[in-house]
């Protein structure tokens, strides 16, 4: 019986050990060049040169070959996407899952919208291999990651919002107040999938101290957490220790975005995908 692991490319992760797995790349696109988050993608590279350019970008979700090419060869697939609400991912995934299934009767494909992005599919794809890892069979775990699902969370912090308005993301009216202002949007990704703001702060201190406040608030108690930056690693890991100093049991991990999720947090962005107490 051979498993295996999916995510795409808005997971920021390449490869995991210990599963057989494979990631789906999402593509960011200009008018001059299309950058394919594959995980050899220079990120940073590529937020500073959007940082200054003015024309249309956009970004492009992998289609159902691309779910059917990853699949290929399991018996049994986890695929988990970015939210749905903001992008096509899903929706593609489970159309694949379908035509999977149908052509090779017998196999079986759960597909999990992880209602968030970057580290908080992270989160879900690590506690699934985990529950591979424990022997579960296949019903149990689909059960278990619906279980978890509800006690994992995203916040993010991000200095500038000019890419997740041109997409629609966020009102452009709110980006603009940032930009003008020099101040930094703390959020969170909602219950339903979508990009809420919480507050704005000035300065990346004040902005780090807030997040530890929204995670006390949202009921993390230590666990894990994962703190993903585009290019700003001395925030993360200060945060790291913020969070460390705060809560006992913390487990904190930092990485850098891959391209989708440097893209949309653009350059000092943090993005912090952590589990509540409950988990």
């Amino acid at each position: 019986m051979k498993t295996k692991i999916v995510v795409d490319s808005a997971a920021n992760l390449y490869a995991l050990e210990g599963v057989d797995f494979a990631c789906v790349p999402l593509k960011i696109i200009t008018d001059h060049e299309e950058y394919r988050d594959d995980g050899t993608l220079d990120a940073v590279g590529m937020a500073t040169a959007l940082r200054t350019y003015k024309g249309k970008t956009s970004t492009s979700c992998p289609n159902v070959s691309d779910w059917l090419e990853a699949f290929e060869g399991a018996d049994e697939v986890y695929a988990i996407t970015i939210t749905g609400t903001l992008s096509g991912c899903y929706n593609a995934a489970q159309l694949a899952a379908e035509e999977y299934q149908q052509e090779h009767p017998g196999k079986r494909v759960f597909v999990l919208d992880s209602l968030s992005t970057g580290p908080e599919q992270q989160l879900l794809a690590e506690h699934l291999r985990d529950e591979l890892a424990a022997g579960k069979d296949f019903d149990a775990i689909c059960a278990e990651m619906l279980r978890y699902h509800e006690h994992t969370h995203l916040l993010f912090s991000l200095e500038s919002l000019a890419n997740l308005a041109r997409n629609g993301r966020v009102k452009p009216a709110v980006a603009a107040v940032a930009r003008v202002l020099g101040i930094r949007v703390i959020g969170q990704a909602s219950a339903a999938g979508e990009l809420d703001v919480i507050c704005k702060t000035r300065g990346e201190h004040g902005a780090l101290e807030r997040i530890v406040l929204e995670l006390k608030e949202h009921g993390y108690a230590g666990g894990r957490v994962i703190v993903s930056h585009c290019s700003n690693p001395a925030a993360a890991e200060r945060l790291k220790h913020m969070i460390e100093a705060v809560f006992e049991g913390a487990q904190v991990v930092v990485n850098p975005c891959g391209g989708l999720c440097s893209y949309y947090a653009e350059l000092g962005g943090l993005l912090v995908g952590y589990e509540d107490a409950e988990a």
